[in-house]
């Protein structure tokens, strides 16, 4: 009998921030990953990997807010925990938080790691004609797979963050949160 190795993975925790702008209309905060790193300039919810300070991942998820776009906890209203994703080529478990926020008068962002700050329209992004697809290759792939993204302006929101948005985005439509 052959044994397979369960391959490691990383626990990681983003929060999606939410709340309604002063038209009334649900907006979710994204960030545009700085240069460096694996997800440089990709768009994605604030968040990391789990440090061993952090005593749950939610507790991941606040630290790595606060540090990424200056959001303190006392400004998150915890709204749920959604379900648990694994990227499909960086070796991530990532633990979604859902979160109504209360927005500053301005963003703050930590340079470093964070080029931008997006908040965008819940009806930007279930419009039609907002999801697309394209050819991505990785190293890890072994060949190239069709990807699914969605248009937020002249950027296009990919992997794990598409999988987490085109599962949240009609229990958002439908009301199932008070936003």
């Amino acid at each position: 009998m052959v044994q397979t190795s369960k391959k490691h993975l990383v626990e990681a925790a983003v929060l999606i921030p939410v709340y309604r702008d002063k038209n009334d209309e649900i907006r979710l905060v994204l960030v545009r990953r700085g240069k460096g790193g694996i997800y440089g300039g990709q768009l994605a919810f604030p968040g990391g990997k789990r440090d061993p300070h952090d005593q749950s991942m939610l507790a991941a998820a606040l630290r790595e807010t606060r540090e990424e776009i200056g959001l303190s906890p006392d400004r998150i209203k915890i709204l749920a925990s959604l379900r648990v994703v694994e990227t499909r080529t960086t070796g991530y478990l990532v633990f979604p938080f859902l979160a109504r926020v209360t927005p500053p008068s301005k963003w703050y962002r930590n340079e470093r790691e964070i080029a931008e700050i997006i908040a965008v329209r819940l009806g930007d992004l279930a419009r039609p004609g907002a999801e697309g697809e394209e050819i991505k290759q990785f190293p890890t792939w072994p060949e190239p797979r069709q990807t699914p993204f969605y248009r937020v302006g002249t950027y296009k929101v990919w992997g794990v963050t598409y999988r987490i948005l085109h599962s949240l985005i009609p229990r958002l439509l439908a009301g199932e949160w008070t936003i």
